[in-house]
């Protein structure tokens, strides 16, 4: 999907208006939702650019978007990774205080006999 079509849809719906853009493509397949409003404000800005400038920023906001969707996957990675930690914490506290009980009603029976 191109970044004119992200982008016009995303004007036609607020405000009812086709706007004319240049048709090269900025953003690579995915949705404009996901991209900062900043970066999809750039996309139009560098959209309204003739000639070879717009080619060498073009490169550049490719660069650009390509970090910021690799940086999300990382956190959403790092996130993951924590939820799961968290959770293997809570099992390890729950088998610690079992292993606890077990280990004080041994030496209850020990002290018994």
């Amino acid at each position: 999907m191109s970044a004119q079509n992200l982008f016009l849809g995303d004007v036609t719906r607020r405000t009812g208006v086709q706007p004319g853009m240049s048709s090269s493509s900025r953003l690579p397949d995915g949705s404009a939702e996901e991209l900062p409003r900043e970066l999809i404000d750039l996309a139009k800005q560098i959209a309204t650019i003739p000639g070879p400038a717009q080619k060498d920023l073009d490169a550049a906001y490719l660069r650009v978007v390509d970090s910021v969707r690799r940086r999300r996957r990382i956190l959403a990675l790092v996130q993951e990774a924590l939820s799961q930690l968290r959770l293997d914490i809570k099992y390890l506290m729950f088998d610690l205080e079992v292993t606890r009980q077990e280990r004080d009603e041994l030496r209850e029976r020990l002290e018994e006999s």
